[in-house]
């Protein structure tokens, strides 16, 4: 258990960007409404934006069926990404991950997902 916990680190926090990064084409074969912001940080294990787009894309489904969100998610690094979520015009706090003994992969990505689905359906029964 106390690998899973040092292993990875969920912040929730509010905040922005200080300042516009590129961004990449909107994910053409993701399901719902995601877009990644600088895809080319993201190690080639962690299978790309489409992966990450995929994987919230289900896990939001899973907890909340039919939520219309929209999703923009910044790989900060090989190892960070964060997210901003909205459900409608409702803007909730930036989801950060972090990955502090390896580089984002599938599992990782998954659990990371898995956590914004439980914040997003959560919001969702509250708003």
């Amino acid at each position: 258990m106390w690998s899973r916990i040092l292993g990875t680190i969920v912040v929730f926090a509010a905040g922005a960007a200080a300042c516009a990064p590129a961004m990449s084409a909107p994910q053409s074969g993701a399901p719902g409404p995601c877009r990644i912001v600088d895809a080319g940080k993201l190690p080639a294990e962690a299978g790309g934006g489409d992966a990450i787009c995929s994987a919230i894309a289900q896990a939001i489904a899973a907890r909340a069926p039919d939520l219309r969100y929209s999703a923009e998610v910044r790989v900060l690094s090989k190892s960070s990404i964060a997210v901003n979520v909205a459900i409608g015009a409702r803007k909730l706090a930036e989801q950060h991950y972090s990955v502090m003994d390896r580089n984002l992969n599938p599992g990782s990505i998954k659990r990371f997902a898995e956590a914004l689905a439980d914040e997003v359906a959560e919001a969702a029964k509250h708003g």
